[in-house]
């Protein structure tokens, strides 16, 4: 990793976010690796514990301009299950039904994502970070709590299947910014006449950025304790 870093005056780091790791622990780590620098450091788009790939994070002065990162579109890939469903819309919740899929065609399935296409509604999922009057959604429904949620516009260019071997259905969306691909998996099962939820899913694009791009966490934090030893070592010594 031959760069050099200028993180007061701003860096855009591309990160691959480890799995079950939330959005924050990235940016908590990252930003405790470059102390005793005192710097802000925010992450483009969250991506739930439970999913990997891309995450964008920036640093200094280059903060202020994370809301436009954040407004790029996204692509993903990803695993539903069929046949199956979960109050989170994913593993972080047991299944609580369970449907036959014996009769579910290739076609069929293919043909089901066609109403998911370009401007569509959803709702966020019960278990998710979105705040109602100032609590997140997923605290409250694992307080057993109920909540209205609020229907959003969203856009979904590219939604296809890539792999079908039932249970599991491999897939690829592009889709604007807060866009719940659980959400989406979730009405895609109901569309079907049947249950989904989401076993894995990894943010591979988002706006220009690639994960192909992006550092391990590990090997960035290793570098930058490295850099940290060499400038002490260039340091005068307090009896020279």
């Amino acid at each position: 990793m031959e760069r050099t870093f200028n993180f007061a005056e701003g860096e855009l780091l591309l990160i691959n976010k480890p799995y079950k790791w939330t959005s924050f622990d990235v940016v908590g780590k990252i930003r405790n690796s470059l102390k005793p620098l005192k710097l802000k450091v925010g992450h483009a788009g969250t991506l739930d514990p439970l999913a990997t790939g891309l995450l964008i994070l920036c640093t200094g002065k280059l903060t202020k301009q994370i809301d436009t990162f954040q407004a790029e579109d996204k692509e993903y890939t990803g695993t539903m299950i069929l046949g199956a469903t979960t109050p989170s819309f994913d593993l972080e919740t047991e299944v609580d039904a369970q449907y036959p899929t014996d009769h579910l065609t290739e076609e069929a399935i293919h043909a089901a994502t066609a109403p998911f296409k370009g401007e569509i509604q959803q709702y966020p999922p019960a278990h998710s970070a979105v705040k109602v009057n100032g609590e997140r959604l997923y605290v409250k429904a694992r307080r057993g709590e109920e909540q209205e949620l609020r229907l959003r516009f969203v856009n979904v260019p590219v939604f296809e299947i890539t792999r079908i071997a039932l249970p599991e259905v491999d897939f690829r969306i592009v889709c604007s910014k807060g866009t719940y691909i659980r959400s989406l998996v979730s009405d895609f099962g109901k569309h079907l006449q049947n249950g989904a939820y989401l076993s894995v899913l990894t943010r591979t694009r988002s706006g220009n950025f690639l994960l192909e791009n992006a550092f391990e966490v590990s090997d960035l934090v290793e570098y930058l304790r490295h850099k940290r030893e060499e400038a002490r070592a260039v340091l005068p010594s307090e009896n020279s």
